[in-house]
């Protein structure tokens, strides 16, 4: 038995047996030329009507079924009719389509890499586990990565006119099998990684992928796709790395990274298997996130986990079951949640028992005993717990602070406000959808606008930059260094190989510009930076 829910995206719909003459009269009568007669696969013949659509659009099946049903009974037109379960689809469209329709052949092609890196028989160590990390493989990037003509491992691919010049890698966590032998130094100890990285990446070079390969990183081409290999071994967790900067706190060791990333990773998966509206949620928020210029200060996975506490935790009402209310459930609690005094509890799988949720608890109250004394300067600001996680150290320990949350907090307020008066009145003047997405640029005192066509993917840009009333202090030209797009034609082809030594992997002009920004804004008296991320556009 299927549930309403699993109903409302089914593209058939199964009415009752012909020979049932009366009911299958009505049906007919009902639906009239959508219904038809069909045979199933397990030899069952019923009346039935079918709804062809893309699988990224099956959120709209309910929308053409009450479309079609009150126009034939009620002479209704399409013009009279407002719905608005896709009204908020236009930011994540990529020329008209979901790129999240790719995402199968994106799942092909880590399957495909994972079992040639098993099955690599010339490494010292053999690769025991091999597991996806990026949001793309668990549905939640808001830009999953297309297939790229230049990442196949044969030319058999007819290549377009042009193709992108950068490539977003997909991290890719690896282990290896156990060995005693590991240095128990932690700079060795990542020495020893790259080295092994190092081979395993000639090793899959010597099976016809395409690799590029350094001492800090190895990304592998194949199926499509590049991968940014990882290796992460258990010893590494109690190492600790010095902060980048200044500051005496010392910061997670990669392979502590690697195991938050991939905990949350195993658990969101899980999550997106049960909760069909809950990727598409998730999307976006870190749209909003992002169109808002917070994407810098609060990490995509923390976005991830709010949201899973509205689905895991939605009393008074049922989990959401489209996207729509999904989105303003996740608004409503990023404004509404008390985080100064409550940590927010994600407990995906039911782990938790009493024990746990006391340590937690215990670990919440002791990062605010600087409340009495600083109520300013508490951190974490947002206080998220999780099996692997319960003092809330991975996401959220450093950032956002508590002004940044307030404001965050501010902004989704204002957004729920305007979207539950879109959802009861529709559009009127200035109001629209867009609106949600768009952030006043009128509330700070400078405003760097990027020239969209040096942008490494301007396709993603949602709305053209605006240029805010102000002085203007200086304009610059674009360079001529570097352009989004490569041309593929046979005259400038003449070498794939050659062709693919000039793909950008992994690099964003615009995040090295804001990275800069960043280190001058330390050293100087520049206050906060805030921007869109890139990646998230």
């Amino acid at each position: 038995m299927l549930s309403l829910l699993e109903k409302s995206y089914s593209l058939v719909d199964i009415g009752p047996n012909p020979e049932n003459r009366d009911e299958a009269i009505k049906f007919r009568k009902f639906w009239g030329e959508k219904a038809e007669l069909r045979r199933f696969k397990d030899g069952a013949i019923a009346e039935s009507t079918v709804w062809e659509t893309e699988t990224w659009e099956r959120h709209t099946i309910i929308k053409r079924i009450a479309d079609y049903v009150l126009s034939k009974h009620l002479l209704l037109r399409q013009e009279d009719l407002t719905h608005v379960v896709d009204q908020l689809d236009f930011c994540l469209l990529v020329g008209g389509q979901d790129p999240v329709s790719s995402s199968g052949a994106l799942l092909e092609a880590f399957d495909t890499l994972a079992k040639q890196l098993r099955l690599l028989d010339d490494v010292p160590l053999k690769i025991s586990t091999v597991q996806p990390l990026d949001s793309a493989f668990r549905h939640t990037s808001v830009f999953p990565p297309e297939p790229h003509p230049l990442a196949y491992e044969k030319s058999s691919q007819r290549l377009p006119n042009f193709a992108a010049t950068c490539v977003r890698s997909l991290e890719v966590m690896i282990q290896l099998e156990g060995s005693g032998n590991w240095p128990l130094d932690p700079v060795a100890m990542e020495k020893t990684k790259s080295a092994f990285l190092l081979r395993i990446g000639e090793s899959l070079e010597d099976r016809g992928m395409f690799v590029t390969a350094s001492e800090d990183e190895v990304n592998v081409l194949t199926s499509g796709y590049s991968f940014l290999l990882k290796i992460f071994h258990e010893r590494g967790l109690v190492v600790q790395k010095q902060a980048g900067d200044s500051n005496i706190q010392s910061a997670p060791s990669e392979d502590k990274e690697l195991f938050f990333r991939s905990q949350h990773s195993s658990m969101i998966n899980g999550l997106h298997g049960i909760y069909q509206a809950y990727g598409p949620v998730v999307r976006l928020a870190k749209r909003w996130i992002s169109a808002h210029l917070f994407s810098s200060f609060i990490s995509e996975e923390a976005v991830e986990l709010v949201a899973a506490y509205l689905f895991l935790r939605p009393f008074p009402f049922h989990a959401p079951s489209s996207r729509v209310t999904g989105f303003l459930r996740f608004l409503r609690l990023l404004s509404s949640f008390d985080w100064t005094f409550s940590p927010m509890i994600v407990d995906i799988n039911n782990d938790f028992n009493l024990k746990d949720e006391k340590e937690i608890n215990e670990n919440f109250m002791l990062s605010r005993r600087s409340y009495e004394q600083n109520p300013h300067d508490i951190e974490p600001a947002m206080f998220l717990a999780t099996s692997y996680d319960k003092s809330s150290e991975a996401w959220t320990k450093q950032s956002p602070s508590k002004s940044v949350l307030k404001r965050i907090a501010s902004y989704a307020k204002s957004s729920a406000e305007l979207l539950t008066n879109l959802i009861i009145h529709g559009q009127s003047g200035q109001y629209t959808w867009e609106c949600l997405y768009r952030t006043p640029l009128s509330n700070y005192d400078a405003v760097i606008l990027l020239h969209k066509e040096k942008l490494c993917r301007p396709h993603h840009v949602l709305f053209p930059a605006e240029i805010p009333n102000g002085k203007l202090v200086i304009q610059g030209k674009p360079s001529n260094d570097f352009h989004p797009y490569m041309p593929l034609s046979k005259s400038v082809v003449r070498s794939l190989h050659d062709t693919r030594d000039k793909l950008l992997v992994n690099f964003d002009p615009t995040a090295y510009f804001l990275r800069d920004l960043k280190v001058k804004s330390k050293l100087s008296s520049f206050g906060c930076i805030r921007y869109v991320n890139p990646l998230s556009m």
